[in-house]
This record gives C-alpha cells, sequence and structure tokens, in this order.
C-alpha cells in the first residue's frame, strides 16, 4: 500500500490531506470515498485511513488504525563534509531507506562552497518523498555544521560512538559495524570531496574520535557515505 505524509501537527481529528498530498490522491492515485490509503507523520507514526469524503484540494480521513515505532535503540548519525554535488539528493533518499537517525553537512577547510545556514526546505521534501517510498515512518532530522570540525565537536561530542572515516588511516583500522555502540548515538564523520586536512583529523582525534578507514580504494564522497550507511543498517537488522 502506498504511504502519503501527513504531517505531524495536522495528525489530529479532523484528519484531512491537503495541498500535494490530496493533489497526489486525487489525480495520480484517483482515489474514491471508502478507499483505504497508508500515512505516516516522518516521526514514527504510521496509520491505515478509510477515505471519508474528497474535496477540489482536500481529501478527509477517518483512522482505522494507528501504530507508532518507537526510536532506534542505535541512533546513526552522518556528519558530511559539505559539497556542492547533484547527487546530495540521491544520498538524501538512501539515508531515509538505510534508516539513518541524522544527516548533518559540515563546513570543512576543502568543502566546495559554502554551507547554508539552514537545511533546505527542498531537502525535507526529498527524505519525504523517500519516507513515502519505502514506508519508513521515521525520517532522518537535518542539520548544519557551518563551523567546521570544531563546531561539530561542540554538538556531537559527548555521543557515546564517534568514528571518523580518513583516507590516511592504515587499512588494518577498518570500519566495521561490530564498532558501534549497542545502544545511543554514534556519530560518523566523513569529509568533503577533497579530503580532510590533517588539523581538521586532529581536532576530531583529540576529541576521541575513533580513526579508521573505508579500505583501498579513494571513494567518492556519495560512495563512502552510502557505504557507512549500508554498514550500519545492515548491523541494525
Amino acid at each position: 500500500m502506498k504511504s502519503l505524509y501527513l504531517p505531524p501537527d495536522q495528525w489530529r481529528e479532523p484528519f484531512v490531506l491537503e495541498g500535494s498530498e490530496a493533489h497526489h490522491l486525487l489525480k495520480v492515485l484517483r482515489a474514491r470515498p471508502g478507499d483505504t490509503i497508508r500515512a505516516i507523520d516522518g516521526c514514527g507514526r504510521s496509520g491505515i485511513f478509510a477515505i471519508q469524503r474528497l474535496e477540489r484540494k482536500a481529501a478527509y480521513l477517518d483512522l482505522i488504525s494507528e501504530q507508532t515505532r518507537p526510536p532506534r535503540e542505535r541512533e546513526i548519525i552522518l556528519a558530511l563534509g559539505w559539497n556542492k554535488t547533484a547527487r546530495r539528493g540521491w544520498l538524501l533518499e538512501k539515508a531515509v531507506e538505510l534508516e539513518a537517525s541524522g544527516i548533518v553537512f559540515w563546513q570543512a577547510e576543502r568543502s566546495q562552497g559554502r554551507a547554508p545556514d539552514i537545511p533546505k526546505e527542498s531537502w525535507s521534501a526529498q527524505l519525504v518523498a523517500a519516507a513515502k517510498q519505502c514506508g519508513n515512518a521515521r525520517l532522518p532530522f537535518l542539520g548544519i555544521a557551518s563551523g567546521g570540525a570544531t563546531e561539530l565537536v561542540r554538538q556531537f561530542g559527548s555521543s557515546p560512538g564517534k568514528l571518523l572515516l580518513w583516507e590516511h588511516v592504515a587499512r588494518e583500522r577498518l570500519f566495521n559495524p561490530g564498532l558501534l555502540p549497542a545502544t545511543g548515538r554514534t556519530i560518523i564523520v566523513l569529509g568533503p570531496e577533497g579530503g580532510l586536512t590533517d588539523e581538521e583529523a586532529h581536532v576530531f582525534i583529540q576529541a576521541g574520535f575513533d580513526p579508521l578507514s573505508l579500505g583501498r580504494s579513494v571513494l567518492r564522497w556519495e560512495t563512502a557515505a552510502l557505504l557507512c550507511l549500508g554498514l550500519c543498517y545492515w548491523a541494525n537488522q
């Protein structure tokens, strides 16, 4: 059953789908009163609804059943050095599919351009689209650390798990899911396309981040991120 998105602040009676979600239900899915649909709120809640009535720009729903998925015991936050890349949207979709808890873009010394001050609305829309497709009812949060490595340490330095993926680490120190704490938050730091500077790596290592390798190949930004997400997803199964 295809999922639709009902924001958490609208998850109350009367249940009403509006805007683009109502348009999709009416014009694309061609739903009719009495049909059943699944909706998610992005915060772990999903429900089965019956369509009560349809208007030109709204769909009124009756709640049949509801489930709430608890927060994950092991939370994975991926901190990515900022890059100007057409693959960002693709990566955000994969973060939803692979159940990341958060994605943070941080301003690195070798970043291409400047990261925005706050996450863009279009990024959130891409997360929602991916969640509707894969059925994941809990969206990752989005963050920006414009102050570089120091700010990232300030925001996440108290996390139970702190991993630094760096191309200059010996291959004997490979990242593997067995290094993840069983519970709590783990932040995994990746540099931008041009890599980390020695100074940035030193900041993270001094803050207790464990430096690890992803193997012999020099991976592109999105490849390294996807590999990390996939290994963590597998570990959480």
